[in-house]
């Protein structure tokens, strides 16, 4: 895919690809209860996530300006891509009941793009926390 993230520069997934395996996180709203925690805990973990050599990515539909306001609310030192539409989520099998909103989906792609593993869980963050942990314990063992 390719998307503008919050500053308006495009955000070529193979680019991201050639610097190693990307975590690719769609989630329904900024500034919402559970996407706000999911957020927060990416950033609280994103120097050892870094280390291991993955990057994150989160996207959903909201505009630019809010998009930049969550992440500098938040300090989130991840980008933040902006699907209008929803294509990018509806081609990735990331969205809720009848296409209204994107759900909260996250794939480990590995630095190959063939996806390594996947989770969806739209309100428990458990899952999506289980799929990093396990995606640093194998870059750690690589």
């Amino acid at each position: 895919f390719e998307l503008e993230d919050e500053s308006g520069e495009l955000v070529r997934l193979s680019e991201l690809l050639r610097e190693g395996p990307v975590l690719v996180y769609f989630y329904p709203k900024d500034f919402t209860s559970v996407c706000t925690r999911q957020a927060c805990r990416l950033r609280d973990n994103y120097e050892r996530i870094r280390k291991s050599g993955l990057q994150v990515i989160g996207i959903n539909s909201e505009k630019p300006e809010k998009h930049a306001r969550f992440r500098e609310h938040h300090e989130l030192p991840f980008r933040l891509l902006v699907d209008p539409g929803r294509q990018v989520a509806r081609s990735w099998e990331a969205l809720g009941p009848f296409g209204l909103y994107t759900a909260r989906v996250s794939y480990l792609i590995g630095s190959d793009g063939v996806i390594r593993d996947a989770v969806r869980a739209d309100l428990r963050l458990g899952p999506h926390e289980d799929l990093i942990e396990k995606a640093l314990g194998e870059e750690s063992s690589a």
